[in-house]
């Protein structure tokens, strides 16, 4: 009897229809839902005019891409009747509201501050809440991180072109400094992008695994055949050399320290063996670049030494930075706990800055006559937020990129150490983009179109160190084992990494 019930249950499940396997989506398919995320970077390469007191401006087609993100976001979180975000999530990422809501509401003059607030919750908070909401796994992180390496490519080509011509930004009574779309207004601002863009190719050279096997494989390649990654690694080694050549031609200092601590924490993240190749290859292409063709060799080789001079002989520029930290510094003695306010740098500096202080600094070039651009900022993201800010909004800022690295380098190593082992370029790549901005915050402060990378920057690191980064569930398109088919494991969290109620 038992046996004849097996039976008829074996002839029952033989003769059940069997479901065809799920077709992967096609690649432009899946690339549709992060055009909105794509745009913002593209966008950047769109030539921006300065505003009439000779600064940057604001208000590029970039940001405004930024702001139909958050909108597409929260569209789609109001949709689906989600909750988005972890509580983790929501804490780090909501830590910098703190600083600067009492920063505005403190200030002399809370209506003045409330662009600047409008900015630091853009930058800090809304663009990268929505990119952490918006990307679904491995695959859409290496394909908007790779947007921003083709971006960092055009401008890193208009900038050498610049060189060439002699049609750069004014540097040293020559128009050969490298700037890019960006115009002398914001200089910093194609050098910005070309060493983001550096920092991910790198990431993505020394991180990525080569040999065979298919996903989830011992050594696999992640793309399901054999040698794929190794084709993108030398792909995205090449592009590291090729930007490379834009970076020293862009003649910013702070840009070049921040880039090589950068690479050096990812060498270093990567392993000893690769560390050492990549280091001959970077020696070898300096050697032929600068001392092979001669690009920029003598004010290459000047500005290297200026960083050796600052506190000998400081030129002008440095003085003038030297001053507003100060400066700065002063304004955060006078009001400790929550600064003078945001946008307030700008007004209370003469009555802090000493005699030292230019009245701004010269700008020429790129299209544009000379001007005067007004010194608006210390030029250090800490000393700003310090002063406009105080005790308050520097620790809840700051404890936000803190915990973006520590959740970061942890998720590096449960990628390299779990059960789904894999991710390692994403990995370093979000913590090379992360300690480049630590670093480079030390000499520049958000400003200009260029600012808005710095808010995909932080969605990307968010998404690896909040999302679905440190698990991987959903990496490469693979179901996680015990998952539903749509997507929802049997904890109620979807394999994103984002909360659902």
């Amino acid at each position: 009897m038992a046996t004849a019930v097996v039976l008829d249950t074996a002839a029952a499940v033989s003769d059940a229809p069997v479901r065809p396997a799920a077709r992967p989506p096609l690649p432009w398919r899946r690339a549709a839902p992060l055009l909105p995320a794509i745009a913002v970077v593209v966008l950047l390469a769109v030539p921006v005019a300065p505003a009439g007191d000779g600064t940057a401006g604001s208000g590029s087609p970039a940001d405004v891409a930024s702001a139909l993100l958050v909108l597409h976001c929260l569209v789609r979180v109001l949709r689906d009747r989600a909750r988005p975000l972890t509580r983790t999530a929501a804490f780090v990422l909501g830590l910098p509201v703190l600083g600067v809501t009492v920063a505005s509401l403190t200030a002399q003059d809370p209506a003045v501050s409330l662009p600047g607030l409008a900015r630091y919750l853009q930058i800090f908070v809304l663009v990268p809440a929505a990119l952490l909401l918006l990307l679904r796994d491995r695959w859409d992180f290496r394909l908007l991180a790779g947007s921003v390496v083709a971006v960092a490519l055009v401008q890193g080509a208009v900038g050498v072109g610049q060189y060439l011509t002699g049609t750069g930004a004014s540097y040293k009574g020559e128009d050969v400094r490298a700037v890019g779309t960006f115009g002398p207004t914001d200089v910093m601002g194609m050098a910005t992008v070309v060493a983001y863009g550096l920092v991910i190719a790198v990431g993505f050279a020394v991180g990525g695994k080569g040999g065979k096997g298919g996903k989830g494989g011992k050594g696999g390649t992640g793309a399901g055949r054999p040698g794929a990654w190794t084709g993108a690694r030398l792909a995205a080694l090449g592009c590291a050399g090729l930007l490379a050549v834009p970076l020293l031609l862009s003649f910013s200092r702070g840009a070049w320290i921040a880039t090589a601590v950068a690479v050096v924490c990812q060498l270093v993240l990567s392993g000893p063996r690769r560390a050492a190749a990549a280091l001959l290859a970077a020696g070898a292409l300096g050697v032929v670049l600068v001392g092979g063709l001669g690009i920029g060799s003598q004010l290459v080789t000047e500005r290297v030494d200026s960083i050796a001079r600052v506190a000998d002989a400081p030129d002008q520029s440095v003085t003038d930075r030297y001053t507003m930290w100060a400066a700065a510094a002063d304004m955060w003695r006078t009001r400790p706990l929550t600064g003078v306010g945001l946008k307030g740098f700008p007004e209370h500096r003469d009555s802090h800055a000493s005699l030292a202080l230019s009245s701004g600094s010269d700008t020429a070039g790129a299209g544009l006559g000379f001007q005067r651009q007004p010194l608006l900022s210390p030029h250090n993201m800490y000393l700003l937020v310090l002063s406009e800010q105080g005790l308050l909004g520097v620790l809840a800022l700051v404890g936000s990129w803190a915990a973006l690295l520590l959740l970061g380098l942890r998720a590096l190593w449960r990628s390299r150490t779990g059960r789904r082992a894999g991710g390692g370029g994403c990995g370093l790549v979000v913590i090379g983009l992360l300690v480049w901005q630590l670093v480079d915050f030390g000499y520049a402060d958000i400003g200009g179109p260029s600012t808005v990378l710095t808010a995909v920057m932080l969605g990307l690191a968010a998404w690896w160190a909040l999302g679905a980064g440190p698990d991987g569930d959903a990496f490469d398109g693979a179901v996680p084992e015990g998952a539903v088919p749509g997507g929802a494991t049997p904890g109620g969290v979807v394999s994103d990494g984002v909360a659902r109620a």
